[in-house]
């Protein structure tokens, strides 16, 4: 028996013995919390119903699923393995319920998107602004994070599709990456800084000041931190990290400090004469690693997600 047709008979028998889907949430919120009690509350029954749904489970399956440990239980290779497939049948469950209620609906239909903040700025901005247009029937949620956090998200079913980078992780191999473009980066001031005069810095100025960057993790702070070094400069002084954006903005209005920021986002705060914030010409071509609209690699889009997804990258047709 080849391994394909195993692995379809082994399915085959599960189902046949019984799998439900009860048992698939139970593993799936099992892999999220670690603990019964925990699982059988996401579930709404109580905690011997769960202990008699993993043996069924234990049972059907013919094979070890869990270990306790001394704060509650530990999933096996096979377990985690169950959990894991659980969890992507749950999420199939749940978009295919949506996507009936958005034909029934006709145009409607509810989308969760996100993005970093830069392609936020250059692309999901005017593409939400043609969908209250085109699509008056859709609501849409946007979530503004880093890449990490979206595909987190995205990968838990919280999103339908994402413009992001894809993390380093293993489970990254579960998303969908289509390429769109690198994410310019500007220096940017309050009005009225020394540096704000319009004319080209030199580098040695932009070391006088204070920076506001992202954290160690960012990849913002790994871009301006590796540009700068190739250019000979060294790393900036900085006395504060942040990643909320609303900070730094406030930490400029009320200092002479530099932040890096994405120049679609520079753009919006640093241009009009009513701008309270510049741009510093300084000439350093910062670029952030390339971000691509990613999805999940096991699932399509809802119709909704994808009519909304064509109006945001009308130039990249939507998985």
């Amino acid at each position: 028996m080849d391994k394909v047709t195993c692995q379809n008979w082994y399915n085959t028998v599960l189902l046949r013995k019984g799998i439900k889907i009860t048992h698939l949430r139970l593993l799936a919120a099992l892999a999220e919390t670690s603990q019964l009690s925990a699982a059988a509350a996401t579930l709404g029954i109580t905690q011997p119903a769960a202990s008699r749904l993993l043996a069924e489970m234990e049972r059907i399956g013919d094979t070890l699923l869990h270990q306790r440990t001394g704060r509650g239980l530990a999933l096996t290779p096979g377990g985690k393995a169950l959990a894991r497939r659980a969890a992507r049948v749950l999420l199939e469950i749940e978009d295919a319920g949506r996507e009936l209620h958005e034909i029934a609906e006709g145009a409607g239909g509810q989308v969760r998107l996100g993005s970093v903040t830069g392609p936020a700025m250059d692309l999901v901005l005017p593409g939400l602004t043609r969908a209250a247009d085109v699509a008056p029937g859709v609501s849409v949620e946007v979530v503004v994070a880093t890449s990490d956090v979206l595909c987190e998200h995205l990968m838990a079913g919280r999103l339908d599709f994402a413009l992001a980078r894809l993390p380093p992780e293993p489970g990254a191999t579960r998303l969908r990456f289509q390429h769109l473009g690198a994410e310019p980066v500007s220096l940017v001031v309050r009005r009225g800084h020394p540096l704000a005069s319009g004319e080209q810095a030199r580098p040695e100025a932009l070391m006088r000041y204070d920076w506001v960057m992202p954290g160690p993790e960012s990849v913002l702070r790994r871009a301006v931190l590796a540009r700068l070094r190739a250019v000979g400069l060294p790393d900036p002084p900085g006395r504060t990290a942040t990643s909320s954006f609303l900070l730094t903005l406030a930490i400029l209005q009320a200092s002479d400090a530099i932040a890096p920021l994405a120049t679609a986002v520079a753009r919006r705060f640093a241009t009009g004469e009513g701008a309270g914030f510049a741009v510093v010409e300084a000439g350093l071509g910062i670029e952030v690693e390339p971000y691509g609209l990613v999805t999940r690699s096991e699932s399509g889009l809802t119709p909704a997600a994808r009519r909304i997804c064509g109006l945001i990258l009308p130039m990249n047709p939507a998985p």
